[in-house]
């Protein structure tokens, strides 16, 4: 019997020490996961002016979320040629990078596309050197039936800030 109790009670003793360090954990890890929560990334549209246009947009030209900037495709409707109108663009593209405290140099993730497949050579001419010593990764494509607005060139990044 005495064997029995001295067994119980060593039980009793592991099992509570089980259960405090189980508890400790736990209460070490409920600040850790608050915390989590209270930095979630947030979606943020960047407008323009600053302002919230009174007629909903049919999609977003900026958006950030967490510490990445979203620009959505950047196209020149004017005359030019493909050189005139990477400029442009990329030009456009630096100035809402810039809006919004990002710069080329932070930019990830750069798509382009090009009405016309013979115009890559003129389009890197220009793209050469604008997103300083570590360029971003980068998708070409030639759009079948050509980019919206008579654009030779539209240019989409993804960025931090």
């Amino acid at each position: 019997m005495v064997t029995r109790m001295k067994n119980h009670t060593t039980r009793r003793r592991f099992l509570g020490r089980g259960a405090a360090a189980a508890a400790a954990v736990t209460a070490a890890a409920v600040p850790v996961k608050a915390a989590e929560q209270g930095d979630k990334p947030v979606k943020k549209v960047h407008y323009r002016n600053g302002q919230k246009p009174d007629k909903m947009p049919l999609f977003s030209g900026t958006v950030s979320f967490g510490n990445l900037l979203f620009i959505a495709g950047v196209g020149y409707h004017q005359a030019g040629d493909i050189k005139v109108h990477t400029k442009a663009v990329l030009d456009q593209i630096q100035q809402q990078l810039e809006s919004v405290g990002s710069s080329m140099d932070k930019v990830l993730k750069c798509n382009v596309y090009l009405n016309d497949l013979k115009d890559y050579a003129g389009m890197n001419e220009m793209f050469q050197g604008r997103f300083g010593a570590e360029p971003p990764v980068r998708t070409t494509i030639a759009a079948a039936g050509g980019i919206p607005g008579n654009s030779l060139v539209e240019i989409d990044v993804i960025a931090t800030l």
